[in-house]
């Protein structure tokens, strides 16, 4: 039977995590679904997992009569179980994200957000509660330096291609990616995985040598 999303997002929140979810993406095929190691969590222990929601902006130079519109556009289509994933270029120029944002996006029922570059506000949106990831903190207003184009469009986020829909998960250890189609066979295959995990670590805490552990369940 097919987890529904809470369900699926409270089990990799709680039960899974980025590394055994890449793990099982590479026995798929899906060897490219790790972001950048240069994306990291806002807040220690920072833990998300959602549906992506993808926002996609570039660098600009010159002042815009609507500097924020299609962003504001964005924000007000969020609904509960989306998380924002946006790219945008890997930009050190456009701080395209703040706490205002972040109060906006939760305030619709978003969980957090994925952004591939700067961000300001940094101690109010930990304040928040909200989780985000990013390359980094800058405290300049994306007015007149970057412009959002686009929304719910294929991105690049950390280095790995994303669609609205797919399933990220964050953690301490970086963000995976989880393509929507195969979200649901990917996390049972995690479960598994998990569960020869414990009982590798139960037999190695009773003095097995890992050779003869590795032999048995085939995990590491």
């Amino acid at each position: 039977m097919e987890l529904t999303d809470s369900e699926l997002f409270s089990v990799l929140e709680e039960r899974l995590y980025t590394a055994v979810i890449s793990d099982v993406l590479d026995a798929m095929g899906h060897r490219d679904q790790v972001m950048n190691a240069n994306l990291n969590a806002l807040a220690t222990g920072s833990v998300v997992a959602g549906r992506a929601r993808t926002l996609l902006a570039v660098d600009y130079y010159e002042p815009l009569d609507e500097p924020y519109g299609t962003e504001l556009r964005f924000i007000d289509t969020l609904v509960p179980g989306d998380l924002v994933v946006a790219g945008t270029n890997e930009s050190v120029y456009n701080g395209l994200w703040g706490e205002l944002l972040s109060t906006a996006s939760k305030v619709r029922g978003a969980r957090g957000a994925i952004i591939d570059g700067y961000v300001r506000d940094a101690r109010r949106i930990k304040d928040l509660g909200f989780p985000l990831w990013c390359t980094g903190t800058k405290p300049v207003d994306s007015a007149g330096r970057g412009m959002t184009i686009a929304y719910d469009c294929t991105v690049k986020c950390g280095g790995v291609l994303v669609n609205s829909g797919d399933i990220v998960l964050g953690d301490e250890d970086g963000v995976v990616v989880i393509p929507s189609r195969i979200a649901q066979s990917v996390v049972q295959k995690a479960l598994e995985k998990v569960a020869a995990e414990d009982a590798t670590r139960s037999a190695l805490r009773q003095g097995t040598p890992l050779s003869e552990v590795f032999q048995k369940f085939g995990v590491l």
